[in-house]
């Protein structure tokens, strides 16, 4: 206990300087603005600010990045009660109690429980972070490369499983991932890799260059497309702090939502999106009446916004103790992470405790920051959900290009992220889903490396992989895992074949 309060007051100490400070707030406020604004999301804008933490040291940086994540979940909740569109995956369900409440004229009720039950969830949450970083760092240290190999291949098997739409093509966008991550020079040999003659691409592919075309770029794209059709709740918002009646009835959710998004935050492959659901479905499942549900029932907007929240945060666990990214916007984290120079994993704890520990305290002050960002702001809120698309993208183009030329000077650079851009908007046009090939590209070179050491000290030996317990586990799990998702579709092909 003594070194779990060392370690927070050294989170303060970090997380509470004038900077970081700053910093923090800047995240909340940008993460609330991408979250009311549907269309652009907190993975696209990582992948644009990328180029602005150059600039900053890596704590401020990350916490800022984190700052946009968990609050793009507090804003995509509004946007989900007053205009019937969710602002983020994880407000999918919001909208089905929420917008009801809304039109009822209890939209500030319902924005008072989603801010009250995401504060509790982001504050269970942060204690969970710093209760099991430190056991789960230790236990980190006892892998081995063949270990953190078959690691790697279940996390990218859990993306396969929790991908939307058709398995092959989740592990094809895998694999294409994987294979633009090799691209340049040659880890041990020092020939270059697909580089097909460009100078540029000798040190591979820049991390920013893509995420930011895949992203960036074809989000942009994908929504000019679409037919822009906003309809703003007309009923009064009313008052924002719900009363006692509406309290008791939703503490029970609140805990229930923050359990559950705490422990399917964990999950790699975008485990924190479940929470929601988990949520709604759990509370529809145990209530007195559940036809109260899609009718402006209050459970239904406390226990998902705080699985949402609770998710958002423990999805940093993975990211901070093994060095395994969980979803895409930890990839885009780990990218983050390799631009200042900083291995993600469990040596960050020890070697950079400030970081860690400041990381970790941030997220509670940033939670707080949302609690008082958001409610006071709900007129400022709508007026933005006002504003036409057309008048944001081509200012979110043309910032993209500075920041991306910015980095390393290079016009090809900029060519890179069109060409990403229209790769990108292309694989969501074929039913392919981009966030597992970030993941891919993120993992890949990491995954090469562990797979030529564990092949180096065991003299070329594949049966390593098999030999050590916790691999040979690893490996187990993730053939299973294989097998759940690809037997739907196997069952799905058999069905038509005896229609036919």
């Amino acid at each position: 206990m003594t070194e779990l309060t060392d370690n927070l007051s050294l989170g303060f100490a970090t997380a509470l300087t004038l900077k970081n400070l700053g910093l923090c707030f800047m995240g909340c406020m940008i993460g609330s603005l991408i979250g009311v604004l549907p269309g652009v999301g907190p993975i696209a804008t990582i992948a644009m600010l990328l180029p602005l933490t150059f600039g900053v040291d890596p704590v401020g940086a990350l916490i800022m990045l984190s700052g946009i994540y968990y609050g793009a979940q507090y804003g995509g909740s509004t946007t989900a009660i007053l205009v019937n569109i969710p602002g983020e995956a994880t407000s999918v369900v919001t909208v089905l109690d929420g917008h009801e409440m809304a039109k009822q004229g209890r939209a500030g009720i319902a924005l008072g429980i989603c801010a009250i039950g995401s504060f509790i969830a982001g504050t269970v949450a942060t204690l969970i972070i710093a209760s099991l970083g430190a056991p789960l760092t230790r236990l980190a240290l006892l892998f081995g490369p063949a270990d953190y190999f078959s690691l790697m291949v279940l996390g990218l098997m859990f993306a396969v499983v929790l991908a939307r739409g058709s398995v092959p093509k989740a592990i094809a966008v895998i694999l294409v991932g994987i294979l633009l991550s090799t691209v340049g020079m040659d880890l041990e040999t020092g020939e270059e890799r697909l580089t097909f003659g460009f100078n540029e691409l000798a040190d591979g592919i820049n991390f920013a260059v893509a995420a930011m075309g895949i992203f960036g770029f074809a989000e942009v794209i994908r929504n000019l497309e679409a037919t822009e059709s906003r309809d703003v709740v007309k009923a009064p918002i009313g008052r924002l702090l719900p009363g006692l009646g509406e309290l008791r009835q939703s503490a029970a959710p609140i805990l229930r939502g923050t359990l559950l998004g705490s422990l399917l935050g964990l999950l790699p492959g975008n485990g924190a999106v479940l929470g929601p659901f988990a949520s709604y479905t759990l509370e529809k499942k145990i209530a007195a009446d559940p036809g109260r549900f899609g009718q402006g029932a209050i459970e239904g907007v406390a226990g998902p916004e705080s699985a949402n929240n609770a998710g958002a945060q423990t999805s940093f666990i993975p990211l901070l103790t093994l060095g395994i990214p969980p979803n895409a916007v930890m990839a885009l984290m780990v990218g983050a992470m390799t631009i200042h120079g900083i291995v993600p994993g469990p040596q960050i704890i020890s070697k950079q405790p400030a970081l860690f520990w400041g990381m970790i305290t941030s997220m509670w002050i940033g939670n707080l920051m949302l609690l008082i960002i958001n409610l006071p702001l709900i007129g400022l809120w709508v007026r933005l959900l006002k504003v036409p698309y057309r008048l944001m993208f081509p200012s979110i183009v043309v910032f993209c290009c500075i920041g991306i030329y910015s980095i390393g000077n290079s016009g090809l650079e900029v060519f890179m992220v069109a060409a990403f851009g229209l790769f990108g908007y292309m694989l969501v046009k074929f039913g392919f889903e981009p966030a597992p090939l970030l993941l891919g590209f993120v993992l890949g070179r990491l995954m090469e490396e562990k797979l030529r050491q564990a092949l180096v000290i065991s003299r070329g030996s594949f049966m390593t992989f098999l030999d050590r317990p916790l691999s040979a586990s690893l490996l187990v799990l993730a053939l299973l895992l294989a097998i759940i998702a690809v037997l739907p579709t196997i069952r799905r092909s058999r069905d038509t074949v005896f229609q036919e």
